[in-house]
């Protein structure tokens, strides 16, 4: 029988690439090495308690968890919630003067760290949520990681135009009453990937945005246990 796997929390700073910084990253290590590393991508509420639950979770799949904070460049260390009227309007205020193409630069940069981390086998993907979600599908089109898995991302009919460069195993789960994604863009962004063997995309019914956000207000167990489950076996194919 397999050793329970056991976790290590810590913290690293990445030089940006641009020269204009460094900016930290929130890091759960698994005790199982060699493996492959997951670089997880906020929401608009920063590096956050969901979110270090979730690094916490892939961690004890045996994955090394990385969640660099993107949003460093206008304030370091967002840590927000979706449970205050006065959170929500901080993140949207940060989400609208957030650089998407220098978020992407800080996160291929930390694709390439977390490929060299110690323990790690040089396999690397992205899982991203809301704002996160869309940015894992610039790194389907964008990047050289090895997965990228898309939860509930915003504004993705945008991105079709760039579909035809996605060359990695791409998985997107979006939730049927998005209030952030409308019908006619998920339709859409369905319709510009039918047939393309490297995208599974899956439609969760009756639930909201962030139906997989960890103590979320919309959080959903049917649907986040079922999109955590084929996240897991992408993962586990792509990186192991």
């Amino acid at each position: 029988m397999t050793d329970k796997i056991t976790t290590t929390i810590g913290s690293i700073d990445i030089k940006a690439a641009d020269g204009s910084g460094a900016f930290k990253a929130y890091t759960v290590t698994p005790s199982v090495k060699p493996t492959g590393a997951v670089v997880v991508i906020q929401e608009i509420f920063g590096v956050n308690d969901a979110l270090r639950a979730t690094c916490q979770e892939i961690a004890e799949m045996g994955f090394i968890a990385i969640a660099p904070d993107l949003f460093w460049r206008q304030e370091p260390g967002v840590d927000l919630t979706d449970k205050s009227e006065a959170e929500w309007k901080r993140a949207f205020e940060l989400m609208n003067g957030f650089d998407q193409d220098k978020g992407i630069e800080d996160l291929k940069t930390t694709l390439a760290t977390a490929r060299a981390l110690p323990g790690c086998n040089g396999k690397v993907g992205t899982v991203g949520f809301c704002l996160g979600g869309r940015l894992a599908v610039m790194m389907a089109t964008r990047s050289d990681a090895d997965v990228n898995i898309s939860y509930y991302g915003v504004m993705l009919d945008k991105l079709i135009p760039e579909f035809g460069n996605i060359g990695r195993k791409l998985v997107m789960h979006m939730a049927e009453l998005d209030e952030f994604a409308p019908k006619e863009a998920r339709d859409a962004v369905m319709a510009a990937t039918k047939g393309n063997a490297l995208v599974s995309s899956h439609v969760y019914p009756a639930v909201h945005h962030a139906f997989a956000r960890v103590n979320g207000v919309h959080f959903d167990r049917r649907a986040a246990t079922i999109a955590n489950g084929r996240t897991a076996e992408a993962l586990v194919e792509a990186l192991s």
